[in-house]
C-alpha cells in the first residue's frame, strides 16, 4: 500500500514551526520530521502531523484534547505518538503548547545511536 505524499502546506506549517530550533529536519517514513539529538519530535505523515510527547504528556494532551488520536502507521499504534488534527493546528496557542511539551520530551532522552555503533 503506497502512503499519500503530504501537502505543501502542511510541510510550510511544520517548517516554518521548526525554522530557528535546534533540531535536525530528516524523513522518516519518507515524510519530513524533525529529530533532536536522532529522536523524532514532530513530522509529517500524509495529510497529518504528528508529535512525540511520551505516555504520560501523550496522556495529558489526548485528556486535554480529545481530538488527538494515536498514532498508528499501517495499524501498528506508536504509543509516544499523536496524530494532531487540524482544528489544534489552526489554534495557535494549544498547537504551540503541544509543540512546546514535544520538544521538552525529546530533548530529555538521551541521544539514539548510530544503527551498527555500540
Amino acid at each position: 500500500m503506497a502512503w499519500k505524499k503530504s501537502s505543501e502546506e502542511l510541510v510550510k506549517f511544520l517548517d516554518e514551526k521548526m525554522a530557528g530550533r535546534k533540531a535536525q529536519r530528516r524523513k522518516m517514513f519518507g515524510f519530513p520530521c524533525y529529530f533532536i539529538n536522532g529522536n523524532m519530535a514532530i513530522g509529517t505523515f500524509e495529510d497529518g502531523l504528528i508529535l512525540r510527547l511520551g505516555t504520560e504528556g501523550r496522556d495529558m494532551a489526548m485528556a486535554r484534547h480529545g481530538q488527538l488520536r494515536f498514532f498508528e502507521p499501517r495499524g501498528r499504534t506508536m504509543g509516544e505518538y499523536v496524530v494532531v488534527p487540524q482544528e489544534i493546528r489552526d489554534d495557535a496557542a494549544s498547537f504551540d503548547r503541544l509543540l512546546e511539551l514535544s520538544l521538552e520530551y525529546v530533548s530529555g532522552l538521551p541521544p539514539k545511536k548510530k544503527k551498527g555503533k555500540k
